[in-house]
């Protein structure tokens, strides 16, 4: 049981229509106003993430954002992070926080999904054939709080729109 923690777990992601966010360790689509979205939504709040989505940053550690990153090699240790054994000695680490931010990827999403109190979700209408990360189902526990009018990528030409989704009480 987790002893402390954050008083808001938020898990914030871009998907597809088909759930896609990933493809080769890599991002399933690179939408510049989502990262701009991403960027002004976790900015001073905890990180939290898997290994693997640590290594795929392209330039490591996010600045203005306290990194933690979940291992189970005890020995890893990543510039600018720090690391955690699980998830729940991650969301114990930022006990007393305003809001940890979860953000990816599909395994730690999975775990999170029970946790989280906010999902905020670019939600981005386009398919990826051999994406092979997937974000979890969301359920009826989950009711849309905010949603932007669709805008289009000028770059990509996809579609896109930002949600915000709370858990029901």
């Amino acid at each position: 049981m987790i002893s402390a923690r954050p008083e808001k777990i938020s898990i914030i992601v871009a998907t597809g229509s088909d759930r896609a966010i990933g493809r080769n360790g890599d991002l399933a689509f690179h939408i510049r106003a989502d990262l701009r979205n991403f960027k002004r939504i976790t900015m001073g709040r905890p990180v939290i993430m898997g290994r693997k989505t640590f290594e795929s940053l392209p330039n490591g550690a996010l600045p203005g954002r306290r990194n933690i990153v979940i291992t189970r090699n005890a020995a890893y240790s990543p510039i600018g992070a720090e690391t955690a054994g699980s998830l729940e000695e991650a969301l114990r680490l930022t006990g007393g926080v305003e809001e940890a931010m979860i953000i990816g990827g599909g395994m730690i999403y999975e775990e999170a999904m029970p946790l989280a109190d906010t999902l905020y979700i670019t939600e981005i209408d386009a398919t990826l054939p051999d994406a092979d990360t997937f974000f979890p189902e969301i359920g009826p526990q989950w009711t849309l709080a905010e949603a932007s009018e669709p805008q289009t990528d000028e770059t990509s030409g996809l579609s896109y729109r930002f949600t915000r989704l709370e858990r029901k009480s």
